[in-house]
């Protein structure tokens, strides 16, 4: 597998990242503050990936095949739509499910339903993916979730609260539902 790392960014919220196996895409990195470069051999460009260790993964950028030129161009400035305040669809992105179980594929596809300004609960995706007593296991797959705002675990709360949002943290949950006009 070839993957094509994409940095895109988004102003108001920093550098994000895309990584792209041809039109698929395999892993999204919101954007984020680019932090500042520090020691003697900082990273180019300051940008330290968060992205797993992986074999497939190549640690440098490669051009974008003039193939996937247009599309990967569309979903950036799609992307930076979205952090700009525009009500954006991104339920046409073609996405890796390779390897994931049949109540994964189910979350995965309830999260792509939940509509742009609205919330539900962990329960409620457990329930709407068909697996009415899995909540904790649909908040282990938002905690993991590789393609934030393409399956947008941001928009499932806890049944008491906001919940967590990884590394991001809760401001940067917080930001993006308001972002998208729902006050908790």
């Amino acid at each position: 597998m070839s993957v094509t790392r994409v940095a895109y960014t988004a102003d108001g919220w920093g550098e994000g990242e895309l990584w792209l196996e041809e039109t698929r895409l395999v892993w999204h990195e919101l954007p984020r503050p680019r932090p500042a470069s520090t020691g003697p051999h900082p990273h180019p460009g300051g940008v330290h990936s968060r992205l797993p260790l992986r074999s497939t993964i190549p640690t440098e950028s490669r051009r974008v095949r003039a193939g996937t030129a247009p599309d990967v161009g569309r979903l950036v400035h799609r992307l930076q739509g979205y952090f700009a305040g525009d009500r954006v669809p991104f339920d046409d992105v073609e996405l890796d499910l390779d390897g994931l179980s049949p109540f994964q594929c189910a979350v995965a596809q309830a999260l792509r339903e939940v509509p742009y300004g609205e919330v539900l609960s962990y329960g409620e995706l457990a329930r709407t993916a068909g697996y009415p007593n899995a909540q904790r296991a649909a908040g282990t797959f938002c905690a993991h979730n590789r393609y934030p705002l393409i399956l947008p675990c941001h928009r499932v709360v806890a049944a008491n609260g906001l919940g967590s949002y990884g590394s991001l943290g809760v401001d940067y949950k917080r930001r993006l539902l308001e972002l998208e006009g729902v006050a908790l």
